[in-house]
């Protein structure tokens, strides 16, 4: 009966998924599965054109204030705007014609820093040999962890570390532990605090502060080169990539409003998109929402699973995370999703 109403309903309004993406690129390891090879993503593009109309964020605005549609409709976005978004999304987007929108966190324009989670991957998923004991205080409590125990075990941890993701229960080392419990800890975390442990972090482990070319962010030339053509849409994603819910107003207004205005600068017009970072529903909260629309932006993309129908909130619209699934995969999800 569900199935019934539900193909019902999709008839009547097929809806559009938003999908969310946040890299093409070959990584090993991949523990927060960011990744989608580009061979899958140019699979992923042939079957959204097979399954739906692909149409921009943009296009997606103005529809929802409509009462129908003709056929299922797909947007796809990208979080965090690294580099691989414009070498190796864009030319399979442009290959197919495909529009999307990209949004950037500006922080991290023109600098070398890698983003806080893929740090913590180099220092503690990496082949470099570590201290036995790392010892931090996170928010005035002292915390302490031993790794004498993977002592002569560098080449399990590595093998380990190619396959683990955070979504796995078990951790196959104490790196592995210690890398999954900073990751949950650091994302609430404010900048200068989190920015205080990296550092921390950085010297315990004998590594650099310049960040890895594969993991690099998009320069500000990068960005204007991924707006070209008008194919790719950039949108505003926080300068420092905060939790904004456990941000004061003023200090969420001056994230929402400074990433705006960074973009604006580098493209020479406006920037009338936004998403969440992170985006589950105790990512922001209502006050974060009332900001964004005073901003200026014309809507705002979350992380949570749903289909966009008309009269949808504009301002929290809903995504739907994609792996890096095989083509056949990927489009059983996608008939799924849509309840075809």
């Amino acid at each position: 009966m569900k199935k019934l109403i539900k193909k019902a309903r999709n008839a009547i309004w097929p809806g559009v998924l938003i999908l969310l993406y946040h890299r093409v690129a070959e990584l090993s390891p991949d523990p927060q599965l960011l990744g989608v090879r580009p061979s899958r993503f140019l699979e992923h593009l042939e079957v959204c054109r097979k399954v739906a109309d692909v149409i921009s964020l943009r296009s997606l605005v103005k529809w929802l204030g409509r009462p129908r549609i003709r056929r299922p409709g797909i947007v796809i976005t990208f979080d965090d705007g690294y580099s691989d978004n414009l070498h190796s999304a864009k030319p399979l987007m442009e290959r197919l014609e495909i529009p999307a929108t990209v949004f950037v966190s500006t922080g991290f324009i023109g600098n070398d820093r890698e983003l806080w989670w893929d740090e913590l991957e180099r220092i503690f998923l990496g082949s470099q040999p570590l201290p036995e004991i790392l010892s931090l205080e996170i928010d005035g409590v002292h915390r302490e962890w031993r790794l004498a125990a993977q002592r002569g075990k560098q080449g399990n941890h590595l093998r380990a570390s190619q396959e683990w993701n955070v979504l796995d229960r078990d951790d196959p080392s104490e790196r592995h532990s210690i890398y999954r419990i900073l990751c949950r800890t650091f994302g609430s975390l404010p900048e200068k605090e989190r920015q205080r442990l990296m550092g921390k972090l950085r010297t315990w482990a004998g590594v650099g502060s310049s960040g890895r070319s594969t993991h690099r962010l998009l320069s500000g030339q990068e960005i204007a080169d991924l707006a070209a053509g008008g194919l790719v849409e950039v949108g505003a994603h926080t300068v420092t990539h905060p939790v904004l819910s456990t941000l004061s107003e003023e200090e969420q207004r001056k994230e929402i409003r400074d990433s705006k205005s960074a973009l604006e600068n580098i493209l020479g017009r406006g920037v009338g998109s936004f998403s969440y970072p992170f985006g589950l529903l105790h990512d922001y909260s209502a006050d974060t929402v009332s900001i964004v629309k005073d901003a200026g932006f014309d809507c705002a993309c979350a992380n949570y699973p749903g289909v966009a129908r008309p009269g949808a909130d504009l301002f929290q619209l809903p995504r739907m995370v994609v792996r890096d699934w095989e083509g056949g995969e990927f489009e059983r999800r996608l008939r799924d999703w849509f309840g075809m």
